[in-house]
């Protein structure tokens, strides 16, 4: 948002507990188990706590984008694999399928 690009002010991208939140988080799943539960289950918690409306989990491991949408406090969930298109509340006009997401910058 313009609200919180003004809060960065030209410094390094890190959101702060002081700072609005995003519209939107976007997750990229490291390997490893620990690396997963924190990805899937424990920033859960905490982006539903900073009421971020919209988080992507991108898991190349699992071929898959998992899209939560925050409604009443709790996140629901999509999950987008291969040529299916990928629907956001955040950005409606996206065009974009799993398959592009997780391909993308390969030669």
């Amino acid at each position: 948002t313009q609200e919180l690009f003004e809060a960065i002010a030209g410094r390094r991208a890190t959101i702060t507990p002081d700072m609005p939140s995003p519209a939107m988080v976007v997750e990229v799943v490291s390997p490893g188990k620990v690396n997963e539960d924190r990805d899937y289950r424990y920033k859960r918690s905490e982006y539903a706590a900073r009421g971020i409306p919209e988080y992507w989990i991108i898991d190349a491991y699992k071929a898959r984008i998992t899209l939560l949408i925050l409604v009443d406090g709790l996140y629901e969930e999509s999950v987008f694999q291969g040529t299916e298109p990928i629907k956001s509340v955040i950005f409606p006009v996206l065009d974009l399928t799993a398959t592009q997401v997780l391909t993308a910058g390969q030669v």
